[in-house]
């Protein structure tokens, strides 16, 4: 039994991590693609070795993994991974992040202080109505906070601090893995499952009190690249065909009130253009196809294919060439063969009276990917809201109910083996 009166580590590691800006990069040349976050995977090593893991490194990509010994003479007890990532999202800056503490939260909207017109507002976040009198987490309205995933890493570390200084807890063998570049899909790039040596394994990202996520999205990317035919404008009657006119004509055929993220939610696919890039002779269209179910992404694709030739066929000596390329698949196509992974989650988080709630990612995690390759790994609640944004934060109450959680995970893996 967990005592009530626990000293928890995670507030104060998090506030320390979220000062290294560990801000990962598209479409750098490098792994990871900031080396500014082996600085702070420096500073993670230190720490676990001062927890007392075994086999602690950071290996040349910028993976910190770590063994926390068992305690149990059980023999069979799976070996299970607890994950987080230590990169934050190139779309807002993680430099100087000055995090600030709202004490005994008042349920109204917060007001960020270094910029009044950025505004925490309830409307926009409903969870908040369920944290008046706990302590709020926020960055001062400059900077994105960097709950997302740092919480998950502070929360990871202070469990197995915790189950170190009492070993009389039985649990198995547990490893842990801090990833680099999650925020830009290749998190689990140059993951070694085998050496990782994890049975199973959780990711520690996710953002409600208790939730429990075993469903992402089957995920591809699809390009178009449209060629026209370039000549000199000025003698380019009936012979000049502008790729750029195409691509316009086929994204302005997209529908308008469906298959786009601003007009879906909940289990609803869409398709997403998000660069652009082109001239006269040559136009490129990259595109997001999202799914959680594999059929439907081939349907999207071919609604898109069938655009694009439309737009084509209005241009005459124009041309479309179409690369379509897997990103992830839905998770929930693994896990659903190991319930037991789930079930241990949802036992973790009623012992300690949380209500599990069983979720669907609009989006992707390390664990999609680490699913299918070898590791079933659903994702559990860190209490990070509003990731990505200047207005992300964190209840301190949330964090501390989430080192309980991974604690008592390993507990009953032990106790049921």
């Amino acid at each position: 039994m967990i005592p009530s009166d626990i000293t928890f580590s995670c507030v104060d590691r998090f506030l320390k991590y979220v000062k290294y800006d560990t801000q990962s990069q598209e479409d750098s040349s490098t792994f990871p693609s900031t080396l500014k976050q082996k600085v702070l995977g420096e500073e993670l090593v230190k720490e676990l070795k001062e927890i007392g893991l075994q086999d602690v490194e950071m290996d040349e990509y910028g993976y910190v993994t770590g063994t926390l010994p068992a305690t149990t003479d059980k023999e069979n007890v799976p070996v299970i991974g607890f994950i987080a990532h230590m990169d934050t999202s190139p779309e807002v800056s993680g430099k100087d992040v000055k995090p600030v503490l709202h004490e005994n939260y008042d349920g109204k909207d917060i007001v960020l202080p270094e910029d009044p017109e950025i505004v925490i507002s309830v409307d926009h976040n409903p969870d908040l109505k369920d944290k008046v009198g706990e302590t709020i987490i926020t960055a001062d309205g400059t900077t994105l906070l960097g709950a997302d995933n740092k919480a998950g890493i502070a929360e990871i570390f202070d469990a197995m601090q915790y189950l170190v200084k009492h070993p009389e807890i039985k649990h198995g063998k547990i490893r842990v893995c801090i990833t680099p570049d999650e925020e830009v899909g290749q998190g689990t790039k140059f993951f070694n499952v085998e050496k990782f040596g994890a049975d199973y394994a959780y990711t520690v990202d996710g953002e409600q009190l208790g939730t429990i996520e075993n469903e992402t999205f089957c995920a591809d990317s699809i390009t178009f690249t449209f060629k026209g035919v370039n000549i000199h404008p000025g003698f380019a009657k009936d012979r000049l065909v502008n790729s750029i006119k195409v691509a316009a004509a086929f994204l302005d055929s997209l529908p308008k009130d469906r298959l786009s993220p601003e007009t879906t939610e909940k289990k609803e696919p869409y398709v997403h253009p998000y660069v652009l890039n082109g001239g006269i002779e040559e136009t490129m269209v990259k595109m997001l196809l999202r799914s959680f179910e594999t059929e439907e992404l081939r349907e999207e694709e071919a609604e898109l294919r069938s655009l694009a030739d439309a737009a084509v066929a209005k241009f005459p000596k124009s041309s479309v060439e179409v690369k379509v390329e897997e990103s992830y698949r839905n998770m929930r196509f693994i896990l659903d063969d190991h319930p037991y992974i789930m079930e241990n989650a949802k036992e973790a988080m009623e012992r300690i009276g949380i209500e599990p709630h069983i979720g669907s990612i609009r989006g992707g995690t390390d664990g999609s990917r680490l699913s299918y390759m070898g590791l079933p790994c659903p994702n559990i609640f860190a209490g990070e809201h509003s990731f990505h944004s200047k207005t992300e934060w964190v209840s301190v109450q949330d964090m501390q109910k989430a080192v309980l959680t991974v604690i008592n995970i390993a507990m009953i893996w032990e106790e049921k083996a």
